[in-house]
């Protein structure tokens, strides 16, 4: 990164506060290759984050981190840098079987709290059905540590309406990837990732 920016301004390590990622941004890529592991190299190019060393991480998203689109996100990134990922991936050599890879979100109305983060790999699912779980996930997560009660009579949709409703959570989504299967039998990856970057 050429000259200081505001929101990655350079803060000494000794600083706990220098590991708190204080931007992210979302991608998704697939990749078809004979070979399951440049089928994965072809999903990350997809993705745009083939050029990076990625280190996976746990599911939370940092508070007062700033959600910006994948081209202002790369602008803070070199190629070789270490870069912390939330990931999820799903691959087959089976054809026309259907993979999805989600990551879904889940924010707090209050900003200066902390959110949370999924991953979600599946076969056999729709991206809207793998978005959703993901999506659902993530809200639970964030409603059970924010003190919204997990009523057991209730269904899912009953209990999420109520967590909606609390005005604690602020907004769900999902970032998901899916495909079908090469029907040539090569393997198909699939990839969705939250990126944070320090």
């Amino acid at each position: 990164m050429d000259g200081e920016n505001e929101l990655c301004k350079k803060i000494p390590l000794s600083d706990p506060m220098a590991y708190i990622p204080k931007i992210m941004f979302f991608t998704k890529g697939r990749g078809t290759h004979k070979d399951y592991l440049t089928s994965f190299e072809l999903a990350l190019r997809d993705a745009s984050i083939s050029d990076l060393n990625l280190v996976s991480v746990s599911s939370i998203k940092p508070p007062q981190c700033k959600i910006v689109n994948k081209e202002e996100g790369r602008k803070y990134l070199k190629p070789g840098q270490i870069v912390f990922t939330v990931m999820a991936r799903s691959a087959t050599n089976e054809p026309n079987r259907l993979i999805a890879a989600s990551i879904g979100l889940a924010r707090p109305a209050d900003d200066a709290q902390y959110g949370y983060l999924s991953e979600h790999h599946s076969t056999g699912e729709t991206a809207s059905k793998a978005g959703d779980y993901a999506e659902d996930l993530a809200m639970e997560m964030l409603a059970t540590t924010i003190g919204l009660p997990t009523d057991p009579t209730l269904t899912w949709d009953q209990n999420e309406e109520q967590w909606k409703l609390s005005g604690k959570i602020y907004k769900t989504q999902n970032f998901t990837q899916s495909a079908a299967g090469n029907k040539d039998g090569m393997w198909t990856t699939v990839v969705s990732a939250a990126v944070l970057i320090l």
